[in-house]
């Protein structure tokens, strides 16, 4: 079994501390929320850099506890970045890795981002939200405007991908 470096734990620690400060911040300011979970899933790609997989697990499931410590009365707020926001960055490390097709990927991709946001919706704004309008097409809704949104969200993901490595590759050489 590999070791893993004191430069990959550095790394990841970095990447969690990163990860929690940014959604907590987003959590407790609430206008801030997706720009926290964009910021925070950037955050968890600092170990992918190195192409450390162990370290992104652990500084996965660290941030995931913290925030849950810092922020356990606004768990919902939470949930999206705990089932899609943060495992995100690995699903594309290991697209990339294994080279699988990229509108395949994206068309699992984005399935799996919109039965996300479908759940956080039946779980949380249907039960205090009375938008008739909204409530009843919020499939179609969903489906379009979300998928829109995903696609967006996705490639911004990968160019936030490159920047990452190209500063850690950076940071690496001194």
């Amino acid at each position: 079994m590999k070791k893993i470096s004191a430069n990959e734990i550095a790394l990841s620690g970095v990447s969690c501390a990163l990860a929690t400060l940014l959604l907590t911040i987003g959590v407790y300011s609430g206008v801030l929320l997706f720009t926290a979970y964009l910021f925070g899933s950037v955050a968890l790609m600092l170990p992918l850099a190195k192409k450390s997989y162990r370290g992104y697990a652990l500084s996965y499931v660290a941030t995931c506890a913290l925030v849950l410590i810092f922020d356990v009365a606004r768990f919902f707020d939470v949930l999206p970045f705990i089932c899609f926001f943060g495992l995100h960055p690995l699903v594309n490390e290991l697209q990339l890795k294994t080279k699988i097709n990229r509108w395949a990927a994206f068309a699992v991709k984005a399935a799996w981002f919109d039965g996300t946001m479908y759940l956080i919706w039946r779980f949380l704004f249907e039960m205090t939200t009375q938008l008739v309008f909204v409530d009843k097409y919020f499939i179609p809704i969903l489906l379009v405007f979300g998928t829109a949104l995903f696609y967006l969200y996705d490639y911004t993901s990968f160019r936030c991908r490159m920047l990452v490595n190209s500063l850690v590759a950076r940071i690496s050489k001194k």
